[in-house]
């Protein structure tokens, strides 16, 4: 049982230059900061994890499963104020409603991102209102599959002339995949889950 005490004393209380983790490959230089909310819904029974499918006219990871969020803008005080502007632009989740536990290590992407994972509690019931340019769908995985290491499977893939690995974590017709899938895989590692048993999560 994963309660929120323990959950948030595995996170960092605030974002820190010197920790970082990362795409197979991603560049060292000339990132684009960016921040995402890694969203742990509280149903009574069951944690769950919130996330959104992208359009597929998008720029940047069209069509890719992903947390709410996106870069840093000029007014944004702080990555934890661009992951909750981007989180209520996206799917009009609003600020009230999320109850932010700590950071996670930022995640450089091979697309040239240095994002900063928000952590967060988010009590239902709630009203999303997503926005139809961006995000195509919301919807919600168990917490539990996507911690449990059974479940992180490695790929392979040949980008820009050199054979890359990633974590991928198929749920029914979805397919999880790139940084949204290192990132959990980050949090599953600073719970020291790998090598433990399934883990049989509830509630936080």
């Amino acid at each position: 049982m994963l309660d929120r005490q323990s959950l948030k004393a595995s996170l960092l209380p605030q974002p820190l230059a010197t920790a970082f983790t990362g795409d197979d490959g991603a560049p060292d230089e000339a990132l684009t900061p960016a921040a995402v909310l890694f969203p742990i819904v509280r149903h009574p029974a069951l944690a769950t994890v919130l996330l959104t499918q992208r359009t597929a006219h998008l720029r940047d990871h069209a069509g890719q499963i992903s947390f709410p969020g996106g870069r840093v803008e000029a007014g944004d005080r702080s990555p934890l104020d661009t992951a909750l502007r981007e989180t209520e632009e996206e799917i009009g989740l609003p600020r009230e409603r999320i109850d932010v536990l700590g950071f996670l290590p930022d995640y450089r992407t091979g697309t040239g991102f240095r994002v900063t994972p928000v952590v967060a509690l988010v009590e239902p019931p709630f009203d999303l209102q997503p926005d139809p340019f961006e995000v195509a769908e919301v919807f919600e995985v168990p917490l539990g599959f996507l911690l449990d290491p059974a479940n992180h499977q490695q790929h392979e893939l040949h980008y820009r002339g050199a054979l890359r690995r990633y974590y991928a974590m198929p749920w029914g017709e979805y397919f999880i995949w790139g940084a949204t899938a290192g990132m959990i895989r980050s949090l599953s590692e600073r719970l020291n889950l790998q090598g433990a048993a399934p883990c049989g999560i509830v509630t936080v």
